[in-house]
């Protein structure tokens, strides 16, 4: 009589692997493998035409208005309390919430995602394109600032009561000082950079990080180049505020600090940690 089939083998092997699938499934993104989703899609951002990165970062700078006016909403209508400040920050994370979840074209993301895909090639030809992309994008985003700053000081389509709170928040955040400004937007660089570094296993919960974190940078009093230029042009089209002073004295320093809170410090160690990872040894 021939012996029976043993299936047991089988049938635990193939559960050993459905389970191993699970576990994989279930864990969290490796850095490896969140800097390869960073890379490609700062690789796919690196081949859009000029034409596709000009209008959506115009869109991200008008859109990063809503920072501005979700503040002045909040400081608007809320008691004037001890309180009131960490309450009227939320606001701030409105225009980011557009800006990101929308995909659309704003810097201070491209501080990481177009330098990862640099950082493997170094090449002088990646760090062109990267330039280029940087220039487009940065020159859109302000010209999207002015154009919803326009919208605020030339047309009734604000009441004035929240024109003269947004005035108020304008003055604070161009009024600190280049020094200052320079210092307190290296970590709004970092802070940018660690969003984009946590949104590819965020999934569900992308809104809330991005909300709790953009917070954070109201919260902190820290400053933001493409959020700051909106405040900016409402002054400089009011004529509260001379070319001089806004170029140097705020959009030039706080531009420099985003660069270096998102590129040289954060891009740097977050390459670090993965760079025995993705180079051949």
């Amino acid at each position: 009589m021939a012996p029976l089939i043993q299936h047991r083998p089988i049938n635990k092997s193939v559960e050993e692997a459905a389970e191993e699938r699970s576990v994989s499934e279930a864990a969290a993104l490796s850095p490896k493998l969140i800097y390869e989703v960073i890379r490609r899609d700062g690789e796919e951002e690196l081949a859009r035409s000029k034409k596709s990165l000009m209008w959506s970062g115009i869109a991200a700078g008008m859109l990063i208005s809503l920072s501005v006016l979700g503040e002045a909403i909040f400081r608007t209508h809320l008691p004037d309390t001890s309180y009131r400040f960490l309450i009227e920050n939320l606001g701030y994370s409105l225009g980011f919430l557009a800006v990101i979840m929308g995909r659309m074209q704003l810097f201070t993301e491209n501080t990481i995602t177009t330098v990862l895909p640099v950082m493997k090639a170094r090449s002088w030809r990646a760090f062109g394109s990267m330039m280029r992309l940087w220039a487009i994008v940065l020159s859109a985003n302000v010209i999207g600032a002015f154009a919803a700053a326009a919208l605020f000081v030339f047309t009734p389509a604000l009441p004035s009561d929240l024109m003269l709170a947004i005035e108020d928040l304008s003055r604070h955040a161009t009024g600190m000082g280049a020094g200052e400004g320079f210092w307190r937007a290296i970590p709004a660089g970092i802070i940018v950079a660690l969003i984009v570094w946590m949104l590819p296993q965020a999934d569900e919960t992308a809104f809330f990080l991005i909300l709790t974190f953009t917070w954070l940078i109201a919260a902190g009093d820290f400053t933001h180049i493409v959020a700051g230029s909106v405040e900016m042009a409402v002054l400089v089209l009011q004529g509260q505020l001379s070319a001089g002073p806004a170029v140097f004295g705020f959009f030039l320093p706080v531009l420099a600090g985003n660069i270096i809170g998102g590129t040289l410090i954060f891009t740097l160690v977050a390459w670090g940690q993965v760079r025995d990872d993705v180079e051949p040894s």
